[in-house]
């Protein structure tokens, strides 16, 4: 068994910022990441690169540090120690709304949308954030042609453009989690980090997500975090496996499921 942090199994050692991963460039890197709470280590040394055209899950077990390693890569939370990357930037220091304008997109375990306003709305409201326009105060902010236009572009990527005038409200479990999707491709992000988004969806809703997810792929570089191991290792180009806050096993969905770590840690003995 390997020690706590070094991964096993067809590990690939992290590259380089801006060299490539599977001749992909790497757009957001995490560098030996730790957060402490006092004497919890929530965190512990963890290095991940994220590259266009992948999609790399990260599993463990509820308390294993998943989602403080996404707020760590998003800019949530700041790290006790380490390094984030973003398209070839040190944006360790930088906020969340800073990271999200220079091509940052996530989503949250729970929805974070506006009930009463319509499909259309909800993504417009994201697209102008990403390209504010203070100065011209006089203007109506709802008949921004760019903005609406980037928000119907993003909800049909999403698959919701036969619902642009539905209240967000209305919508199922599964196409509020789209509509959050939607909402970040609003942002035009390169990078998206999606926190459970197959959560509480049945076998319909998550085939239509993982869809998504494929046709996302190959403009973007996403981490997904996700308890539904069918759907993880049916979509995931690369798997990262955490316990207690480190990793202990990073590579291939065939060698991180014939790992005996990982088996006994989290899939159980095989």
């Amino acid at each position: 068994m390997s020690p706590p942090g070094r991964p096993t199994g067809e590990y690939r050692r992290e590259q380089p910022e801006g060299t490539a991963v599977n001749g992909a460039a790497v757009l957001l890197h995490g560098r030996a990441l730790s957060r402490r709470w006092g004497g919890l280590l929530a965190v512990s040394e963890v290095s991940l690169a994220l590259a266009r055209g992948e999609v790399h899950a990260v599993i463990g077990t509820n308390g294993a540090g998943k989602s403080t390693l996404i707020n760590l890569l998003s800019g949530e939370i700041a790290p006790s120690s380490g390094t984030v990357e973003l398209l070839g930037r040190d944006v360790t220091g930088w906020s969340q709304p800073r990271r999200a304008l220079a091509g940052l997109g996530r989503s949250y375990q729970r929805n974070t949308i506006y009930p009463s306003f319509s499909v259309l709305e909800n993504c417009r409201l994201a697209a102008q954030a990403r390209t504010p326009r203070p100065w011209a105060f006089w203007e109506d902010a709802q008949r921004c042609a760019a903005s609406l236009q980037a928000a119907r572009d993003a909800a049909a990527r999403a698959g919701l453009d036969d619902q642009l005038d539905r209240p967000a409200g209305l919508l199922s479990h599964g196409g509020k989690r789209q509509l959050e999707i939607a909402m970040c491709l609003a942002t035009a992000p390169q990078v998206l980090l999606l926190d459970e988004p197959l959560a509480g969806m049945g076998a319909e809703e998550t085939e239509r997500m993982l869809a998504l997810l494929r046709e996302l792929r190959p403009r973007h570089a996403i981490l997904l975090v996700e308890h539904d191991m069918d759907a993880v290792f049916r979509v995931a180009d690369r798997i990262t496996v955490m316990v207690n806050g480190a990793v202990i096993a990073s590579g291939t969905p065939d060698a991180v499921r014939a790992d005996p770590e990982v088996q006994a840690a989290y899939l159980g003995e095989q």
